[in-house]
């Protein structure tokens, strides 16, 4: 987030797009509901009806991956308007005439037909936004896990330079992050193509530092994404995969295609908590400390790093996961004696420039946000406050692409998917707990009642889902939170999992995501 989540007070405005936010991030989702009881306005523009839907001023209910045509044309309406910021653009932007010349053909007439939406209410969005003093934009795995969802964040982000909504308080483009620590996860190299603090591996003064720091000599190539390791893997390309704390058999695209990759592996270990899907296909699992079990970190969606302590000893044999490391490192001859998760605090602080004052003396209370370069730093609320961290802020023309993956006669519906409240991504700990199962105990899918009555399917009904990569069976939800034509499944469960009709065949050329979000399926009665 270039901004903080106690700032969703701060703003006049909110626009949420791709984001189920009472769901997915149940606290700044209250939030979000008690600035607008407090009189900010909101902008929800998602496929499905969501629960901040019925607090917005304006709801758009777009069609999945039509997210840069919708940025395209609010800002054809605010140019149109005159309600751009001028002087921001001016001072500390360049590029503006590539977006001001694309977006001109993107009228509300147009961007209506392409996105399924009414051409009023962009306008009226495009006024609240255009209008607002301080507008900030919040966006999640709606807006990223499409074949273009590197350029839907560059289109959300001209949105925001173009008037002026980033670099103050209560304003910005915030990515709501999918799971726990992600953001430390990345910050600390869980990337290809940098170490940590998204140093790049190319670059040779980079990796210097970081060879003199450790003592060995380095790749300056990045490396695999995760589509790409699986990709690598048919191929026999690549032999071997260690697999931490992630489940790929259930949330990866096209469940197939990632069990016969894991199968050519000729070794795969996964360390984890609990046997999961995955670890049942594991030639070694190493058994590893719960969050309660283990002294650390973790960073939030704000950019926080907060101190966890120990509560209760890890069961059995499972040990920290730092401790698996450098006995495995060891054990490879590569002589490391660190002793604790703070020794290894003190090394990021060292070759991390955002970092550089964070200690595990200074997060004692309520963390540090990055960047906190130094010991007397008090951390950064917000991201872009003088100057982006590139100079100048660079728009980005951007055209809307369709979907990779179009329906046709045989495949005539569109189905995305994300999460449900009650239970947590593949339900590694969730699927334990009996009070959550009793809530939300299986798949479903979410249909369209008009859809649902052409195809003389009723709610509670076993639906066969087939798309071009398999098929599965659950349960009907007829439900107007959805559109004609759409479907939704969240993709929690192995039974009937979503993601076996998903495609990690077309990637976002930039990040190498697949589109998880849109994929063509055909629905009957089982």
């Amino acid at each position: 987030m270039t901004n903080s989540v106690s700032e969703v007070s701060k703003s006049d405005v909110l626009f949420v797009t791709g984001s189920n936010t009472t769901e997915n991030h149940p606290v700044i989702g209250s939030m979000m509901k008690r600035a607008v009881q407090d009189g900010a306005k909101l902008i929800v523009a998602d496929p499905r009806e969501i629960e901040l839907a019925k607090y917005a001023d304006v709801y758009l209910q777009i069609k999945p991956g039509t997210s840069i045509a919708l940025a395209n044309g609010l800002m054809h309406v605010i140019l149109e308007e005159g309600l751009e910021d001028k002087d921001f653009i001016e001072k500390r932007t360049e590029d503006f005439d590539e977006v001001k010349e694309i977006v001109k053909e993107y009228t509300p007439e147009k961007v209506a037909e392409i996105c399924d939406v009414n051409a009023e209410d962009v306008r009226k969005a495009a006024r609240i936004f255009g209008e607002a003093e301080r507008a900030a934009i919040y966006y999640c795995m709606g807006i990223t896990q499409h074949s273009t969802g590197t350029e839907s964040v560059m289109s959300i982000s001209n949105l925001a330079m173009m008037t002026g909504n980033i670099g103050r308080e209560g304003t910005g483009v915030n990515p709501l992050r999918g799971q726990n620590n992600v953001q430390g996860a990345c910050d600390m190299g869980g990337l290809p193509n940098v170490y940590p603090g998204y140093q790049p591996v190319t670059v040779p003064e980079i990796a210097k530092k970081f060879e003199d720091a450790w003592g060995v000599e380095l790749s300056k190539e990045a490396g695999l994404t995760l589509p790409e390791m699986m990709d690598n893997a048919l191929r026999k390309d690549l032999k071997a995969m260690y697999i931490m704390g992630e489940n790929p058999m259930v949330s990866d695209p096209d469940t197939a295609h990632i069990k016969k990759a894991i199968e050519n592996l000729e070794f795969l270990v996964v360390q984890d908590i609990f046997l999961t899907e995955t670890a049942e296909l594991a030639d070694v699992v190493l058994p590893a400390a719960a969050f309660a079990e283990k002294d650390g970190t973790f960073v939030n969606t704000e950019r926080r790093v907060q101190r966890i302590r120990k509560a209760i000893n890890p069961p059995g044999e499972a040990k920290y996961d730092w401790e698996i490391f450098v006995d495995l490192m060891n054990r490879l001859g590569y002589e490391e004696k660190l002793q604790s998760a703070e020794e290894i605090m003190e090394e990021i602080s060292k070759v991390t420039p955002q970092y550089g004052g964070i200690d595990y003396q200074r997060i004692d209370g309520n963390g540090l946000q990055w960047p906190c370069p130094t010991k007397t730093h008090e951390g950064t609320k917000f991201l872009h406050g003088e100057k982006f961290a590139r100079g100048l802020g660079l728009f980005k023309g951007i055209h809307y692409k369709p979907s990779a993956e179009v329906t046709d006669d045989e495949y005539p519906f569109i189905m995305t998917t994300g999460r449900v409240l009650y239970q947590y991504h593949t339900r590694t700990m969730t699927g334990k707990t009996e009070g959550l199962n009793n809530l939300m105990p299986e798949s479903f899918i979410e249909i369209n009642p008009v859809t649902a009555e052409q195809k003389n399917i009723s709610d509670g009904d076993m639906i066969k889902v087939a798309s071009r990569r398999g098929e599965i069976k659950v349960k009907a939800k007829v439900t107007d939170t959805i559109a004609e034509g759409v479907v939704f499944i969240p993709f929690h469960w192995a039974e009937g999992a979503a993601n076996i009709l998903t495609s990690g065949a077309v990637l976002d050329p930039y990040s190498k995501i697949p589109e998880l979000k849109v994929s063509a399926v055909a629905i009957e009665k089982a």
